[in-house]
C-alpha cells in the first residue's frame, strides 16, 4: 500500500535520551527490505511491492534506526494499537521475515504468537507466500507448511507459528516476538514463556499488534496501560515503543474525520474500505447492540464490555402498562422457562404476540429464588431481592433450592389453563425431569439451546420492537436489571447471543425472553407459509 497524504517522521518524536543515537543508513536498509524483498499477497496490491505506509514506516524508521552506544537496539518492545483492516497482519509478516533473514542474527529464533492455532496460522501463511514470491528468500528459506514454519539453515533460524495452547512452550530463546491480536489471549502464559525468554539474546524484539479490548483487567489491558503511560511520560522506559491510533473520547465517532484519524490507512485503503466503514458505522446508529463493536474494532476504543446490549433508556420507554388480569382469556401465548441451581434465580416470561399487525408484544415475567439463599444472593448479585419479593417481583421458595413443582404448577395453573400457550419452550439443562411432566400435561414442549443460532434472530428482534416502543413489559423491576447487565457477543458473521460471561450480573430473565420470542418467530413464519399456501 502506498499513500501520498502523510509525511514520514524521520526521526522519533521526543529527544533521544543520553547514550542513544540514530543510525540511519541502518534505518533505511530496514525500509528498504520491505521494498526490495516483500510483495504483497493479498487484495488489490497483490504482487505489487511492499511499500511501507507512512505509519509502518515511521516504526520501522525508528526501531532499526535508534541504537544504544554498542550498537545494539534502542527498542525491544513496540506496541500497536491500531483498528482492523489497516494491515497488520501484512506488517507483522514483513516483520518477522525481516528478523528472521536480515538482521544479522545466527541460530534467530522469531515466533508468530496468537489466540488459537487459525489465528496464529494468519501471519505465517502471509509470510510464506511473501517468500514463495522473492527469489532470494526461496533461495534461502524452507517452508514447511505442516509446523507453520519457515527455516533459514544457513544461519540456523526459524520462524515459528505458535497459538496459545500450544505444548512444549519453554526453552524457547526467542529472537523476535509478532504477537498478534493480544486481546484475544485467554490468559498470560504464552505471553509470559515468550517475554520471559529473550534475557539472553542480544537485541530482542517484541511486537504486540492489536485492536482494543473491552476488559482492562487482562494482559493486553495492562499493556495498553503502560504504553499509555510510557507515552506520556509516566514511566521512564526508553526501550519502549508505544504506537496507538484511536478515535479519542470527545470525538464524533459518526465523522469521517474520526474514522481517518484512528485508521491510518484510510486513505490508501481506498473508497470500498471507506464505504464499508460508513455502512458499519449507519448499523452502529440503528443498532445499540452493535455501537460498541465499532467503536471498538473500527475506532480503537476501549469499551467496558465486549458489547453492551441497549441504553436503559430505550428500555424504559418501552415499559407500557401491564396488568396480566387485563389480558383477554384464550389469547395466544408462548412460554419459556429457564430453570436455575440453588446459585441462580429461575424465570418464566409468558409471551402474548400482537394481535394487530401494528400491536405490541406483552410480556409477563416471573422469577423465583430459595427462601433460604435469599440473603446471600442478595449480597452477592449486589440486588434488592427482598424489596423485589414485597413487590411482587419475585417469589420465594421453600428451603435452599429451588422448587421446580411449584413453577410447573404456576404454568399450568396460571396461563396454561386460561390461555393458549402454543409452546413451552425450556433449556434441557436439568429440566428432562420437568420437560416429561408438563408434556404429561398436554403441553406442546421444545427444548431451546441458547446460542447464535436461536439467540441472534431473537435479539435483533426484540432490540427492534424495543426501539419502535412496541413490546410492554411493565417495568418489571428483576427484568430491568438484568436488562442492564446485559451484553452480547457478536460472531464472524455478526450473529449476536447473550454474553453470560462478559455481562456484569444475572441475565437469566433476558435469556428467558428470547427464548419465548425465538420461539414466537417462528410460529409466525410458520403461519404466514401456512397462509401463503
Amino acid at each position: 500500500m502506498t499513500s501520498s497524504t502523510s509525511r514520514v517522521r524521520r526521526t522519533h518524536d521526543r529527544p533521544a535520551p543520553p547514550g542513544y543515537h540514530f543510525d540511519e543508513a541502518d534505518a533505511q536498509r530496514a525500509v528498504d527490505f520491505f521494498a526490495k524483498r516483500l510483495r504483497h499477497v493479498e487484495g488489490p496490491w497483490a504482487g505489487h511491492p511492499f511499500v511501507l505506509e507512512p505509519w509502518q514506516h515511521d516504526i520501522v524508521w525508528n526501531v532499526f534506526g535508534w541504537k544504544r552506544a554498542d550498537g545494539r537496539r534502542r527498542y525491544t518492545t513496540v506496541y500497536v494499537e491500531i483498528p482492523r483492516k489497516n494491515g497488520k497482519s501484512t506488517f507483522g509478516a514483513g516483520l518477522a521475515l525481516k528478523l528472521l533473514t536480515a538482521d544479522g542474527e545466527f541460530g534467530a529464533q522469531v515466533y508468530g504468537a496468537a489466540e488459537d492455532r487459525d489465528q496464529a496460522t494468519i501471519i505465517f501463511r502471509i509470510a510464506a507466500a511473501m517468500v514463495r514470491q522473492d527469489r532470494f528468500l526461496r533461495a534461502r528459506c524452507e517452508i514447511i507448511d505442516s509446523s507453520k514454519r519457515i527455516v533459514v539453515a544457513r544461519t540456523n533460524s526459524f520462524y515459528r507459528a505458535i497459538p496459545a495452547d500450544a505444548e512444549g512452550t519453554h526453552g524457547i530463546n526467542a529472537h523476535g516476538v509478532i504477537f498478534d491480536e493480544l486481546h484475544t489471549q485467554p490468559d498470560r502464559k504464552l505471553y509470559d514463556v515468550l517475554t520471559t525468554s529473550q534475557g539472553a539474546q542480544r537485541q530482542p524484539l517484541t511486537v504486540f499488534f492489536t485492536t482494543a479490548g473491552f476488559d482492562r483487567a487482562t494482559i493486553c489491558g495492562e499493556e495498553h496501560d503502560r504504553a499509555l503511560k510510557v507515552a506520556s511520560g509516566v514511566i521512564d522506559d526508553p526501550s519502549y515503543l508505544p504506537v496507538i491510533y484511536a478515535a479519542g473520547e470527545d470525538d464524533d465517532w459518526e465523522d469521517p474525520k474520526t474514522w481517518r484519524k484512528a485508521n491510518p490507512s484510510y486513505d490508501a485503503l481506498g473508497i470500498a474500505f471507506q464505504e464499508d466503514l460508513a455502512r458499519q458505522a449507519r448499523r452502529a446508529k440503528d443498532s445499540p447492540a452493535f455501537r460498541n463493536t465499532f467503536l471498538r474494532l473500527h475506532l480503537n476504543r476501549w469499551t467496558k464490555q465486549q458489547t453492551t446490549w441497549l441504553p436503559m433508556e430505550r428500555w424504559d420507554a418501552a415499559a407500557g402498562l401491564l396488568n396480566i388480569a387485563d389480558v383477554a382469556a384464550d389469547r395466544h401465548c408462548t412460554v419459556a422457562a429457564w430453570l436455575a441451581s440453588a446459585t441462580e434465580l429461575a424465570t418464566v416470561v409468558v409471551l402474548f404476540p400482537p394481535e394487530t399487525e401494528d400491536g405490541d408484544y406483552l410480556v409477563q415475567m416471573d422469577a423465583f429464588a430459595p427462601a433460604d439463599n435469599i440473603d446471600a444472593l442478595a449480597d452477592r448479585d449486589g440486588l434488592p431481592y427482598r424489596t423485589w419479593v414485597e413487590q411482587g417481583w419475585l417469589t420465594l421458595t421453600e428451603g435452599d433450592v429451588i422448587d421446580f413443582e411449584l413453577i410447573r404448577r404456576r404454568i399450568i395453573d396460571r396461563y396454561a389453563r386460561r390461555f393458549q400457550v402454543d409452546e413451552i419452550a425450556c433449556n434441557p439443562r436439568g429440566a428432562v425431569q420437568f420437560m416429561q411432566q408438563l408434556q404429561a400435561e398436554d403441553q406442546n414442549v421444545v427444548e431451546v439451546l441458547p446460542g447464535f443460532a436461536t439467540m441472534s434472530p431473537a435479539l435483533n428482534e426484540l432490540e427492534r420492537l424495543v426501539l419502535a416502543k412496541r413490546i410492554r413489559h411493565g417495568g418489571n423491576a428483576v427484568l430491568r436489571a438484568m436488562v442492564a447487565n446485559l451484553a452480547v457477543r457478536h460472531n464472524p458473521n455478526g450473529d449476536l447471543r447473550p454474553d453470560r460471561e462478559g455481562s456484569s450480573g444475572r441475565i437469566e430473565g433476558v435469556i428467558t425472553l428470547l427464548m419465548a420470542l425465538g420461539r414466537a418467530i417462528v410460529h409466525e413464519v410458520d403461519e404466514s407459509e401456512w397462509a401463503a399456501s
